[in-house]
């Protein structure tokens, strides 16, 4: 409950004094860092650091509180290098190392390709930053040994800037019916900021909290977890960006499917009464959004606009972004058109100058067949791990997150990387791994 009352005072904090948001992430970042350093990393430190960052970063992104825009993912990539420093890595994670290699080329080709009014270091920056981060996590990560309770801090760490977002967007817009514009997506009910990123972290909320609803065993902890839920699901729906809360569905129902099939006859019994009182939970919260807003809740998600009329694109201008990177590939397969230069490609083809929202035609695009190599890499891997080592029931919705946020959101975020990097530790204390020892490559 303090740590509760201690994120909430944040958000007022950032709230009635925004120059505090730099002042606090600063002090936030140096005392994470000095805390892996002072401990040396030994109780994966540098791992629940970076969740931390992980789940603020947004919140200090709409309050202007970050010193470079993607700053997040520099903190969690720096912390996990501490974190290597300290504690290494295992010698099975290097299929990440030869994907952050194969991520080189399509640096060296931007430096030609870019036009001179580019700022090169920048455009690599915002396009590479999430990779990266993806396989410097993956080599810290892969095959590192943890126990569930440590895992459930890290996953703690995660979700109480969280808490911050939400108590924040909650007194940025304390009515809902004063921002709706139609069923575009709701940047007013977003803190101002970009409703994509916003549902995607909320949408991560929702998730941890469902975890932990049939993880924790605590009666006061589960009725904390279930108000959060409540709240995090109307403020994720009053984004209006579909994205981060269809994932949070389809990661919840991964992670299900999982803890069922390892429950004994007596988990499962207890299982479905919670399933009832959660599912009661959201469905209340869906009739209450729906009610608060005129029914236009029902319509976005029916793809229909404020009269009711159904949208002809789906995808909201996805699938033409995805075309002109596809085409952009097929063009220039083997070396791609270099990092940051498919922006420059689309605008010349269409006229439309807009960023990518899916990771998987952009590393295509820009990198080639390296970066088709390196996107199999980061794919496969963590499905022969989990074939192999059944490494925890949380694994598909860990995984599942970092896919489908990939697709529509592009790695604008630090969330997905780090979230895949989660579904490659090995978690010991659970009930599937008793039985069994894992087994070792010689």
């Amino acid at each position: 409950m303090q740590l509760l009352m201690l994120q909430i005072s944040i958000a007022l904090a950032v709230y009635f004094f925004p120059f505090s948001s730099k002042i606090l992430f600063v002090a936030i970042a140096g005392l994470l860092l000095f805390w892996i350093i002072i401990n040396s990393n030994k109780n994966d430190e540098a791992l629940i650091a970076a969740a931390y960052i992980v789940g603020a970063e947004v919140f200090f992104r709409m309050s202007k509180g970050l010193i470079f825009y993607e700053s997040g993912k520099y903190l969690v990539i720096l912390f996990l290098l501490f974190g290597l420093l300290y504690k290494g890595t295992s010698r099975q994670s290097i299929p990440y190392w030869i994907y952050l290699f194969l991520l080189i080329p399509g640096i060296l080709f931007s430096a030609i390709n870019l036009s001179h009014e580019v700022d090169v270091r920048k455009a690599v920056s915002f396009n590479l930053s999430g990779p990266i981060t993806v396989g410097i996590v993956g080599v810290y990560c892969f095959f590192r040994k943890i126990t569930t309770e440590k895992l459930h801090q890290i996953m703690l760490a995660a979700l109480l800037p969280l808490v911050t977002l939400v108590f924040y967007l909650l007194i940025y817009t304390p009515s809902l019916q004063d921002s709706l514009m139609g069923t575009s997506s709701n940047f007013a009910a977003s803190g101002g900021f970009g409703p994509n990123q916003v549902a995607t972290v909320v949408g991560l909320g929702i998730i941890i909290l469902f975890i932990r609803l049939f993880t924790v065993k605590s009666r006061l902890v589960n009725i904390i977890d279930a108000v959060l839920v409540i709240f995090f699901c109307y403020r994720g729906l009053a984004t209006f960006s579909r994205g981060g809360m269809i994932t949070a569905v389809i990661c919840i129902i991964g992670f299900l499917a999982v803890y069922f099939y390892y429950s004994d006859v007596y988990t499962k019994a207890k299982l479905f009464p919670k399933l009832f009182l959660v599912g009661a939970l959201i469905a209340f919260t869906w009739v209450y959004t729906s009610l608060v807003t005129g029914g236009l809740i029902d319509k976005r998600y029916k793809n229909q606009d404020a009269a009711g009329r159904l949208k002809e694109d789906i995808t909201t201008g996805r699938a033409e972004v995805m075309t002109t990177e596809i085409e952009a590939f097929l063009e220039n397969p083997i070396t791609g058109v270099g990092v940051g230069k498919v922006k420059e490609y689309r605008e010349e083809q269409t006229g439309i100058s807009i960023a990518t929202h899916n990771e998987i035609s952009r590393i295509l695009s820009e990198h080639g067949l390296f970066g088709l190599f390196a996107f199999l890499i980061i794919l496969l891997s963590p499905l022969i791990y989990w074939i192999r080592y059944r490494p925890g029931i949380y694994f598909f919705s860990f995984y599942f997150f970092w896919l489908l946020t990939i697709i529509h959101s592009s790695m604008r975020l630090a969330a997905p990387a780090f979230i895949y990097g989660l579904c490659l530790l090995y978690v010991i204390n659970e009930k599937n791994t008793l039985h069994r020892k894992p087994v070792k490559f010689r």
